[in-house]
């Protein structure tokens, strides 16, 4: 019975057992959970039954989650019919039920075969499993188009599409295994690495096509497999609201800095607080606002009580970002790992001049002395000199704001998103 439970994925076994070399049988790869079939053509049709699937629950706060809402919206609008399937949708008691019930087996299982089981791959395994069971409640024959949102969703619906043959797209939002090797969150040589980068690369092999938000994704990928041709690169658009579009006439008391982003150690605030108290002497007119909340908010907040930034102000989750950009003369995003922020598209079709750094697809978007300014990450001097420079250059700051609204208004709207999307699909 285990290995039935277990063996739906039987290219993980084989990668844990080069790890462990536990003397055992290989395992026999089961025929059925593969194929090497390219999609059926079927006869085009002008509306489609889609499923965007997600392993993390849906909705919450994130870029993430904003783009399924950004692309299910539109894919709507146009007419296509679309499920979202996310964990919190699954009935709370079942997933007890079948929680409580597989994990001992699992932890037989690895203790049977390698002697101990690592803790996270373990609670992986068992997500896997609850996600699969309730995948199969559902009636999947009915959709035109899988989109998997991260490298979960891509392996479970591979191995199902076994079955079913439809186009399986794949959009990643992070390198899942280098994110967690680079933050120290993952061991260099670990059972995690393997684990999780056998996900990744199987999870490019089972898609038809790999729908990218940047071009920074391309050499990660191609180094676990992917072809350049499997690549297209749609950057994510949005709708803005209209009545944000131009700020209210008339001066402002002071000068408007913003930081849109959740509060966590990656999104750089410690290096936006340095900077600031570098440049004080330019900061006499000048209202910071840092906008979201996380994990750490208190350690920010004590940093600017020792700083002494009394300009510095914690508005925590906001619902109104739009109206706050809407007042906003420089837009600041110091993150030190990002793909495609959200917060940043929006701060440019709120006509801002933004300030961001050299991770993922920023630069693609936030040309460096056109539609703003990048630093590298973590580079405080940099960055207190950039805040300098649109602090007291005026009219910098209004030509680098107006060409962020145009590149903004031509290429990250959601129209334009959903057509190049639409016209993947329809290649399948």
């Amino acid at each position: 019975m285990i290995r039935d439970l277990i063996f739906p994925y039987p290219y993980i076994i084989e990668k844990m057992d080069e790890y462990y070399k536990p003397n055992l049988p290989s395992v026999k790869i089961r025929e059925d959970y593969r194929t090497n079939k390219s999609p059926q053509k079927r006869p085009s049709k002008k509306k489609l039954t889609i499923l965007i699937a997600t392993f993390w629950d849906y909705p919450h706060i994130g870029g993430l989650s904003n783009y399924i809402t950004e692309l299910s919206k539109g894919l709507r609008k146009q007419g296509h019919k679309v499920d979202v399937i996310s964990p919190n949708l699954f009935p709370s008691a079942t997933v007890k039920n079948l929680r409580e019930d597989i994990t001992p087996k699992l932890k037989e299982f690895f203790l049977r075969r390698y002697g101990s089981y690592d803790k996270k791959i373990l609670s992986n395994s068992r997500l896997l499993y609850v996600y699969e069971r309730m995948l199969q409640k559902i009636d999947l024959e009915k959709y035109d188009i899988f989109h998997a949102q991260d490298i979960f969703t891509a392996n479970i619906l591979g191995r199902f599409n076994a079955n079913y043959n439809k186009p399986l797209f794949f959009t990643p939002h992070g390198m899942f295994t280098f994110k967690r090797l680079k933050f120290n969150l993952m061991e260099k040589g670990s059972i995690e690495e393997t684990y999780y980068k056998e996900l990744e690369r199987k999870a490019i092999e089972f898609a038809s096509q790999l729908i990218i938000l940047s071009d920074s994704f391309r050499d990660s990928l191609t180094e676990l497999g992917a072809k350049h041709e499997k690549m297209t690169t749609v950057i994510t658009g949005i709708n803005y609201p209209e009545k944000y579009y131009k700020k209210k006439l008339g001066p402002q008391e002071k000068l408007v800095i913003t930081c849109v982003a959740r509060l966590g150690p990656r999104k750089g605030h410690n290096y936006l607080l340095s900077a600031l108290s570098n440049i004080r002497q330019y900061t006499n007119n000048v209202e910071v606002l840092i906008v979201g909340d996380g994990e750490m908010r208190e350690t920010l907040e004590k940093q600017v009580h020792s700083l002494d930034l009394s300009i510095v102000n914690f508005l925590g989750s906001r619902d109104d970002v739009p109206y706050i950009l809407s007042k906003t003369d420089i837009f600041v995003l110091p993150t030190i790992n990002d793909s495609l922020p959200i917060a940043i598209i929006e701060a440019m079709h709120s006509r801002t001049a933004i300030i961001s750094t050299n991770c993922g697809g920023i630069p693609e978007i936030v040309k460096h002395g056109k539609t703003g300014i990048v630093v590298e990450p973590g580079d405080t001097e940099e960055l207190a000199q950039a805040l300098r420079f649109f602090i007291v250059n005026k009219q910098a700051r209004d030509k680098a704001s107006t060409n962020a609204f145009n590149f903004a208004k031509t290429h990250l709207t959601t129209d334009g998103m959903i057509r190049k999307i639409e016209s993947i699909y329809n290649k399948f």
